[in-house]
């Protein structure tokens, strides 16, 4: 990005200079967080083009937003799965970019797919999301076997984050060998859900809510332990909490009838049940006009 401007006449106009690919009208531009519509393409000499080539500067017409100076851009075409792409790289660029917020990526890729995959993250920033065909049985009795319970607590995900980080970092060998089994456990549920061993998420998820709790300090607390230990008590065969841990959200596998009982049981912590939904679309995106 060269530069961006405002004119009375055209609207919002940008200057870039192409470093690869091909810029084509209409396709969508992505910059800092923010996405917009190219409407036009100006080449230096004035002329409307339909592209633009690596190493042409260009200006575009028609966005929705100014950006600044030395800011990257990228082009994507103006399609239902390249705007999931989009959306997921925007929210990307907020979380970890523009607010320093600490995390992984599984959030926006889940988000922006939807359903159920199985998604292998690789150093090199490669992503790989493998959407796994479930029988609509199997949904019907997950979603009815799974409570979630929203504990009254909310915490800032991106410190314990930072928490792992640092231990790995600092090549502690029971918070890196604790990871390595919540890989294994992503590999465990998975094959449990399409061979439709249903009760078998339960045992998976204590297992994972076990080393999970290793990873870091903070995770859970004497709240959330008696909670847990409470839904078990009552049914549950297996739970965790959601997201980097310390509050929020836990969820509970309670197979047949428990759900009724552990819902009872867990009243006295003061959380509240909230009911959801498995959905196969992932995030909207559109251009208001």
């Amino acid at each position: 990005m060269v530069d961006s401007k405002l004119s009375s006449k055209l609207g919002k106009i940008a200057t870039l200079l192409v470093q690869g690919g091909t810029l084509r009208e209409k396709n969508l531009l992505l910059a800092n967080g923010k996405i917009g519509k190219i409407k036009r393409i100006v080449d230096f000499q004035g002329k409307n083009v339909n592209q633009a080539f690596p190493g042409d500067p260009v200006q575009v017409i028609g966005l929705d937003f100014l950006a600044e100076a030395g800011e990257k851009f990228l082009a994507i075409p103006d399609d239902k799965f390249s705007k999931k792409i989009g959306k997921l790289l925007a929210d990307y660029q907020i979380e970890r970019k523009d607010l320093g917020q600490a995390g992984g990526k599984q959030d926006q890729y889940a988000a922006a797919f939807g359903g159920f995959n199985f998604m292998e993250f690789y150093s090199d920033d490669k992503v790989i999301v493998n959407p796994l065909r479930i029988k609509e049985n199997y949904l019907n009795e997950m979603q009815y076997c799974i409570l979630l319970y929203y504990t009254g607590t909310s915490r800032l995900s991106s410190k314990i984050i930072e928490m792992q980080s640092g231990n790995v970092s600092a090549k502690k060998e029971k918070s890196i060998d604790a990871m390595h089994k919540l890989k294994e456990q992503a590999v465990m549920m998975k094959e449990a859900i399409l061979r439709g061993n249903l009760n078998q998420i339960g045992e998976i998820l204590n297992f994972g809510w076990l080393y999970k709790k290793q990873t870091a300090e903070g995770i859970s607390n004497p709240m959330i332990d008696e909670i847990y230990e409470a839904a078990i008590k009552a049914g549950a065969l297996g739970g965790k909490i959601s997201g980097a841990g310390g509050g929020g959200f836990m969820f509970f596998y309670c197979p047949n009838f428990s759900r009724y009982t552990v819902i009872e049981r867990l009243h006295q912590f003061g959380g509240e049940f909230r009911r959801f939904q498995f959905t196969k679309q992932g995030a909207s995106v559109w251009l208001a006009r």
